[in-house]
Order: C-alpha cells, then sequence, then structure tokens
C-alpha cells in the first residue's frame, strides 16, 4: 500500500483499478439507461455479469460472514471494491501478495475510508490476525489492473517492504493457511505462476511484497497447508 516510485505499493489509486471499459455496468442498467444505451453494445459476457445490479435483484449476503475461518469481519468503504458474483460471472485465478507500508490499524482505517479509492479482501497482522475486509465473491480494487482486480484475491501484510523483520514466523504461517483455502476454493494451482506478488501485475508501478519476502519459504508453508487440509479431508 506504500507510496509510487518506491519499495513497497499502494494497492492502487482511486478508481485506478477498475478503470478501461468506459461505461460501468452500474450506469449501463440502473435507471433503464440500458434502453439508452442500446443493449447491441453491451457484451454477452457483461450481461450475464450484470445480473444482480438489475433493480430489484440483489445477491442475498449475509452481514459479517466471512469466507476465512477465525478471520475478522472489518468492512472496507463501499466506494473501494465492486460487487460480484465470482466465480460465477469471473473466475478466481491468482492470489495477490502485497505488502501494507503500515501499519495494520492504519491500514483499516484507510481501506475504511471511501476517498481512499482501493482496498484489498484481507489484511494480515504481524502476530497472524486476519482481517477480511471484502467478501471474495466481491471485485476488491488493489491490483492496479481491472482485469487482475476481477480474477484475484488480494492479501496485504502489516509492514514495510525493506524491514525484513516485519515478516514474522506468525505472519507467513497464517497468510499461507488463508492462500491455501482460498486455492482449494477455487481450484487455483499452487505455484508463482498462480499466487504472485503486487510488482508481477501488468502495468503496476509497485514493488511490493519487496526482496524481503520469502518467496521459497511462502510457498512451502502454503503447499504444506494445502496438501494438510486436503489429506484430513480424505
Amino acid at each position: 500500500m506504500g507510496a509510487k516510485g518506491k519499495p513497497g505499493g499502494k494497492s492502487g489509486g482511486r478508481g485506478k483499478g477498475d478503470a478501461g471499459r468506459g461505461v460501468s455496468r452500474r450506469t449501463l442498467l440502473v435507471g433503464g439507461a440500458a434502453a439508452a444505451v442500446g443493449v447491441g453494445l453491451l457484451a454477452r459476457g457483461d450481461l450475464a455479469h450484470m445480473w444482480w445490479q438489475v433493480p430489484g435483484v440483489d445477491k442475498p449476503r449475509k452481514a459479517g460472514e466471512v469466507d476465512f475461518r477465525g478471520a475478522e469481519w472489518v468492512a472496507a468503504a463501499a466506494a473501494n471494491w465492486r460487487r460480484a458474483d465470482r466465480p460465477a460471472d469471473y473466475a478466481i485465478d491468482r492470489v495477490i501478495i502485497h505488502v501494507t507500508q503500515g501499519s495494520y490499524q492504519g491500514t483499516l482505517k484507510v481501506f475504511k475510508d471511501p476517498w481512499h479509492g482501493a482496498a484489498a479482501h484481507y489484511v494480515v497482522r504481524k502476530d497472524g490476525h486476519i482481517a477480511q475486509m471484502i467478501r471474495e465473491l466481491d471485485v476488491a480494487f488493489h491490483a492496479g489492473n481491472r482485469e487482475f482486480n476481477e480474477r484475484s484475491v488480494g492479501i496485504e501484510h502489516e509492514g514495510f517492504v525493506d524491514r525484513p523483520a516485519d515478516f514474522t514466523d506468525a505472519m507467513y504461517a497464517s497468510s499461507a493457511r488463508l492462500t491455501a483455502g482460498i486455492c482449494r476454493r477455487y481450484g487455483i494451482p499452487v505455484d508463482r505462476k498462480h499466487i504472485i506478488g503486487h510488482v508481477e501485475v501488468p502495468g503496476t508501478d509497485h514493488t511490493d511484497p519487496g526482496p524481503h519476502w520469502d518467496w521459497d519459504r511462502y510457498m512451502k508453508l502454503v503447499r504444506r497447508a494445502y496438501t494438510e487440509r486436503r489429506a484430513a479431508k480424505a
């Protein structure tokens, strides 16, 4: 979530992560705008993605529900994410790792600010505690790339990219369990093509999680958590 042009990188500027298609889906449907624009201008896939935005239709939600057992629900501002029905409308095939470039509490405060225009699905504290701020079925503005926002789950980690001591054993272990659970839910391969850093998102100007994030260690922990859970269910 840190500053641009420096190690790290915030989770995308206001509107940046969801820009690039011109007129929004909600604009096209709500208030009869679809008739004005003409249905012929909409791609078939866009129409399939918009069913829940038709006036009077709403996907059932349970307030405070989390996707990862043990996570604390802390709602991000509605301006920092977009309602969706993933993976029915957008397939989820990536987990994106971020570093907050700040404190846990400071990150929650920023993601609850509607003027920030960005937020991740999860924030992991140094002691391993996890806050979920956006449901996985919804699109979080965290990657600075609309396509990658739509196809990914974003995880922020408390700390600074130039302070390796911030990446604690508890943080690695907790985050690995979280990522393994996401991979199981959506059939995501546990490899570095599908579990990536913010720096690897096309077009990004951020470099988190930075050179001190131990990818070898992290991926071993994710694979172990993934395998152990599968063995427990067998």
